[in-house]
C-alpha cells in the first residue's frame, strides 16, 4: 500500500493535513486505532461545552438576577442529558469527519500503526482491528496522535481509580459530591459544570491560585465566582494520598499552611493536564526524537529529525487547541508537498476557558512582558463599566490590557466575562496588526456588545470612562 501521505490519527491535525493533501491531488491513507474524530469532537470541546451550556441554563434559571422573573427549580435527568450529548457528538462526527473523508476520497484503516523500516526508508506496520495486518509505505508520514489525560504520581491514586474529563462526561448517576484535582482550564470547567448540576464540588490546586497561568486579576475574579457559587477551593495544596472505599473517595491534602486535611467525596476527578500520545509508535526506530513528556520533537516547520516524518497538533507539545492542530495539519501539507517552508506565529494565539463567566486571553501577561524587556503600562476595567454587562445583570469580571509604555502597542489582553471567547477575537486582530491602545480606543464598536469592553478598556489609558455617558465614544 503506497501513498503520498500516511496520517496516524484522525483528529483536527490529521484531517486538516489529509484535506490539504487531497486538494493538492495527493494520495492519502489515514490510520486510526480508536474513534474517528480525535479528542475535540468525541471527548473534548464539543461534549464538554454542550454540557456546560446545559448546566448554565439551569444555573441562570435559579440565580434570580432578573427581577420579575421566577422559575420553579428543576432537577437534572442526567442519563437523558448525557444521551443528548452523545447524539450531538455522533452527528458532528459524521458531518465533519467520516462523511468528509468519504467526500475527499482518501483511504482509511482501523488499526494500530507502528513505525518500522522498508530497507533504509520508514514504513508503517498496521495491526488491523479485524485481525489482519497491513504495511503502508508513503512519501511522507504525519504523526497526529494527539494527547490523553495525565495523572500525577499520588500514592494510592491508581489503585483507587478516578474520573477524567472524558469518563466524567459518561456518568449516568449524578453524584452528591466530587473532588476535582486541578485548577486550570479543564478542572475549572468540570468543577463548575458539576456544581451547577447540583453536585457539591471541591477544587484542589497545587499552585497558589486558580487559573495559575493567567493574570492574577483573572485568578482572583474566577475565585470570587466559584466562592459565590458555593464551590470550595483549596490552593497551594500537596496531595499525599488518595483512597476509595464503599463510602467514596478520601483525599489527604496538605495545605499551604502545612495543615493536613482530609477531603471526602462520592467521586474523584483528576484534571491535571494532558500528555502527548507517542507510546508504541516505535519512533526511535526511524530516527524521531521525543521530549521529556513524550512530545515529538519538531522544527519550526513541524518536520522531525527524519525528513520524511512530520508531527502536528497536541503530540508536538505545542498549545493544545484544536485550531492549532488544524493550522499545523495544513502547514505540514504545504511544507511536505510544496516545500513552502511555512512557520506559524503564536504571539497572538488566543485561549479560552469556558467557565461562566468565561476566561479568555491573547498575547502576553504583565509578568511575561516585563520578562521580555518591555516597559509595561496596564489597565484593568471592571465589568461594571461595560453597558452590556449591566444589561445582563452580571458585572462579575474584568478586562485587562497590557501595553508597551513607550509605543502604546498592545502586548496582551485578558478577559473575564460572558462571551469572553468572542471578545478576545477583537484583541487577536489588534495584536496581529501591532495596533496601539489609542488606535483601539478610536475604532468603531457596536454599542451594547461585550466586545465594546475592549474599546472602553483601551480608552482608560487616556480617559476616565466612569465620567462618560453610557454610549459616548
Amino acid at each position: 500500500m503506497r501513498y503520498d501521505l500516511a496520517v496516524i490519527g484522525s483528529g483536527g491535525a490529521g484531517f486538516a493535513a489529509a484535506i490539504a493533501a487531497r486538494t493538492k491531488g495527493r494520495t492519502v491513507v489515514m490510520i486510526e486505532r480508536d474513534t474517528v474524530g480525535g479528542t475535540c469532537v468525541n471527548t473534548g470541546c464539543v461534549p464538554s461545552k454542550a454540557l456546560l451550556a446545559a448546566a448554565e441554563a439551569r444555573h441562570v434559571s435559579l440565580d434570580g438576577r432578573f427581577p420579575g422573573i421566577s422559575v420553579t427549580p428543576f432537577g437534572v435527568d442526567l442519563p437523558r442529558l448525557i444521551d443528548s450529548k452523545r447524539d450531538l457528538v455522533d452527528s458532528l462526527r459524521a458531518e465533519k469527519y467520516t462523511d468528509l473523508a468519504a467526500e475527499y476520497g482518501w483511504d482509511s484503516l482501523h488499526g494500530t500503526a507502528t513505525f518500522t523500516t522498508d530497507g533504509p526508508d520508514p514504513a508503517l506496520h498496521v495491526d488491523l482491528a479485524d485481525g489482519g495486518t497491513a504495511t503502508v509505505v508513503a512519501e511522507h508520514y504525519l504523526v497526529a496522535t494527539g494527547s490523553a489525560p495525565w495523572a500525577p504520581p499520588i500514592d494510592g491514586l491508581a489503585e483507587a481509580g478516578y474520573l477524567t474529563s472524558t469518563t466524567a462526561m459518561e456518568l449516568d448517576t449524578l453524584p452528591a459530591s466530587m473532588t476535582v484535582i486541578g485548577g486550570n482550564a479543564i478542572g475549572l470547567e468540570q468543577a463548575q459544570l458539576w456544581n451547577r448540576l447540583g453536585v457539591h464540588v471541591t477544587v484542589v490546586e497545587a499552585l497558589d491560585r486558580l487559573a495559575p497561568f493567567e493574570e492574577p486579576d483573572v485568578s482572583a475574579a474566577i475565585d470570587e465566582v466559584f466562592t459565590r457559587e458555593g464551590i470550595r477551593v483549596v490552593i497551594g495544596a500537596t496531595i499525599t494520598r488518595a483512597d476509595c472505599d464503599g463510602g467514596g473517595y478520601r483525599v489527604e491534602v496538605t495545605g499551604a499552611d502545612g495543615q493536613l486535611t482530609e477531603l471526602l467525596a462520592e467521586q474523584l476527578l483528576v484534571a491535571t493536564g494532558r500528555r502527548p500520545v507517542t507510546a508504541g509508535l516505535n519512533l526511535a526506530e526511524v530516527g524521531v526524537k521525543t521530549g521529556p513528556r513524550g512530545e515529538v520533537i519538531v522544527d519550526d516547520s513541524l518536520r522531525t529529525d527524519n525528513p520524511r516524518i512530520w508531527a502536528a497538533g497536541d503530540v508536538t507539545g505545542h498549545p493544545q487547541f484544536v485550531y492549532v492542530a488544524g493550522a499545523h495539519g495544513t502547514l505540514v501539507a504545504d511544507n511536505a508537498f510544496d516545500n513552502a517552508r511555512r512557520t506559524l506565529d503564536y504571539h497572538h494565539l488566543p485561549r479560552v476557558t469556558f467557565t461562566s463567566p468565561a476566561i479568555a486571553s491573547a498575547g502576553l501577561t504583565d509578568a511575561q512582558a516585563v520578562e521580555q524587556g518591555f516597559a509595561c503600562e496596564c489597565r484593568v476595567l471592571p465589568l461594571e463599566y461595560v453597558p452590556r454587562a449591566l444589561v445582563n445583570r452580571d458585572t462579575h469580571g474584568l478586562i485587562k490590557l497590557v501595553a508597551d509604555r513607550n509605543t502604546g502597542r498592545l502586548l496582551g489582553a485578558h478577559v473575564v466575562a460572558e462571551g469572553a471567547g468572542d471578545v478576545i477575537a477583537t484583541a487577536v486582530y489588534a495584536l496581529a496588526n501591532d495596533m496601539t491602545v489609542r488606535q483601539m480606543a478610536d475604532l468603531w464598536c457596536p454599542y451594547l456588545t461585550m466586545a465594546e469592553g475592549i474599546k472602553l478598556a483601551a480608552q482608560t489609558f487616556t480617559r476616565d470612562v466612569s465620567k462618560l455617558s453610557c454610549c459616548a465614544s
